[in-house]
């Protein structure tokens, strides 16, 4: 293991099914006004909105709702968040759902007090905030984005065709976050199989880097294992507790910055799923699982020895009289039916996309260096191609 780093994770998790009674310890460090942000409206059909109202009401915060936040949030609805926040003068950002709330919540954190176009500062110039920053505290309701136990916040741009995160430091990392898995139950099938392949593909994105023997790769490999067997349960029984709780921790885990140590790291499959989502406003886990594959079939050669690694090691593939690419191959092709089975989305045509799009998401796609092989503008179009 070669890399040189420090780590430090900043936020406080409260897991299991009496999570949320700690809301109560957390509350009294803040001050009077919490904005409550939240989604659609599917806690107030579940009963989360009304325990979590409960408790702020007992602490006798004044209650500030937020509510629309979308799943891929717009500048729009940022800029409502933070005039909000302005006027009522809010002490805490509380994020009850899943990991867009959570993010929006945190894009909001750092543009309260700041002087300049938070689009422009945050995520075209990607600069720190130097403003002060309002506390965040989260309530998951559902498990993917690893967002509550991170910096990152992704904002969208419709009038630019332009979906973009940006990761924080640990000032703008959630204070605290609570984990029930059993508020992830009401979940529809296909947003908890989004989340699924998000969490897996997080791992990905961090394991397919680096040629050393690294011990993020072992515990890369553990989370994954897990991810696939919880999963297969899961989508078979959705209120399996045990399953879903082996997720909704896996997804902590997988994107809370422990596994990229000593790792260069890809994100790739982010930034064209990215790019995907940015003109078609499609489900964040489906645009990674419609691209995935294409381009890791496209860089297995470049990165061999740890595709080889991943069939052997997650797929179990045996290796007698096997060559190292066919070995590799298998491993890809276990992954393929996996995702099959689980229900994702295999192309990006299902989400919208047409091929008259690919120019412009490909301009669209921000390449990065940390993975096998740095593409150019036209491999970014041939691997979108392949995932129509």
């Amino acid at each position: 293991m070669f890399g040189n780093f420090s780590y430090k994770n900043a936020t406080k998790l409260y897991f299991g099914d009496d999570s949320l009674k700690y809301l109560n310890d957390e509350l009294p460090k803040y001050g009077k006004n919490v904005q409550l942000i939240y989604g659609g409206g599917s806690i107030k059909k579940n009963g989360i909105y009304d325990a979590v109202v409960e408790i702020l009401k007992a602490n006798g915060k004044n209650i500030i709702e937020d509510a629309g936040v979308m799943p891929n949030p717009t500048v729009e609805k940022l800029n409502e968040g933070v005039k909000i926040a302005r006027e009522n003068n809010v002490d805490l950002l509380l994020a009850v759902g899943g990991g867009s709330c959570c993010d929006y919540a945190k894009a909001v954190s750092v543009s309260v007090y700041c002087d300049d176009d938070p689009w422009q500062k945050y995520f075209i110039r990607f600069e720190e905030p130097t403003c002060k920053i309002v506390p965040v505290g989260c309530i998951l309701t559902m498990a993917g984005t690893g967002s509550e136990m991170n910096g990152g916040a992704v904002i969208s741009n419709h009038a630019t065709n332009q979906k973009i995160g940006h990761v924080f430091g640990e000032e703008v990392m959630p204070k605290f976050s609570i984990l029930n898995p059993k508020f992830t139950f009401s979940l529809p099938k296909r947003q908890m199989v989004a989340g699924i392949y998000d969490i897996f593909n997080h791992i990905c994105e961090q394991y397919f880097s680096g040629t050393d023997d690294n011990t993020s790769d072992y515990l890369a490999e553990a989370l994954m294992k897990s991810v696939v067997h919880s999963s297969l349960i899961a989508v078979e029984n959705p209120e399996d507790y045990e399953a879903r709780s082996n997720i909704m921790w896996s997804a902590t885990w997988a994107l809370n910055t422990l596994i990229a140590k000593g790792k260069s790291t890809d994100w790739m499959v982010h930034m064209l799923g990215q790019a995907v989502g940015a003109y078609t406003d499609a489900t964040h886990g489906m645009t990674l699982s419609a691209v995935s594959l294409p381009y890791y079939r496209y860089i297995m050669p470049y990165g061999l020895a740890k595709f080889k690694r991943f069939a052997l090691e997650v797929w179990n593939v045996e290796p007698k009289g096997k060559t190292d690419e066919q070995i590799a191959q298998e491993g890809l092709d276990a992954m393929e039916s996996w995702m099959k089975k689980i229900g994702l989305t295999m192309n990006i045509s299902e989400l919208g996309a047409t091929e008259d799009m690919i120019e412009g998401i490909a301009d669209k796609t921000f390449i990065l260096t940390g993975g096998y092989k740095v593409l150019t503008k036209e491999e970014i179009i041939n691997i979108l191609k392949a995932s129509l």
